[in-house]
């Protein structure tokens, strides 16, 4: 049925809750995964205040932390896959809006399935769905698994 499942994640409850989904999926089909977190690009109003105020090195900075980020992040994902057993792959999608990323990592990796949960960090409330998911669910071509 799927060969490689591609799980995204950003670190929040509910996201845990699809990785684990994902792989438990990926261990009962015989599949592999692909765990995908995105940082988001900087925002150039926050560049500029810093650059008002004798901060150069902001860019750096940001991107230094969203690495950090993304790796704890992927670590407690790459554990659960250990745990159960699923071979995996991880992948840090930097400077992207989190759909494109998801959309971008599905390509090139192959994937055909994607799991996600229905919103993020943004604070979407609990019943409605993160207008991340419903762009990858409008722009992809490949089945998209959202989780609640």
């Amino acid at each position: 049925m799927y060969k490689k499942i591609l799980i995204a994640t950003d670190g929040s409850d509910l996201a845990q809750k699809a990785v684990e989904h994902g792989v438990n999926l990926a261990k009962a089909v015989g599949a592999k995964v692909c765990i995908v977190t995105v940082t988001e690009s900087w925002s150039s109003f926050v560049i500029a205040s810093g650059v008002e105020f004798g901060k150069t090195k902001t860019v750096k900075k940001f991107e230094a932390l969203a690495e950090k980020s993304a790796e704890k992040i992927l670590e407690g994902a790459k554990d659960y896959a250990e745990t159960v057993g699923v071979k995996y792959k991880v992948r840090h999608i930097a400077d992207r809006l989190p759909a494109e990323g998801i959309l971008e990592a599905a390509e090139v990796e192959a994937c055909d399935l994607i799991v996600m949960a229905s919103h993020g960090r943004r604070g979407a409330a609990a019943k409605m769905l993160g207008s991340q998911t419903a762009e990858v669910l409008a722009n992809s071509q490949k089945p998209v698994l959202v989780l609640r």
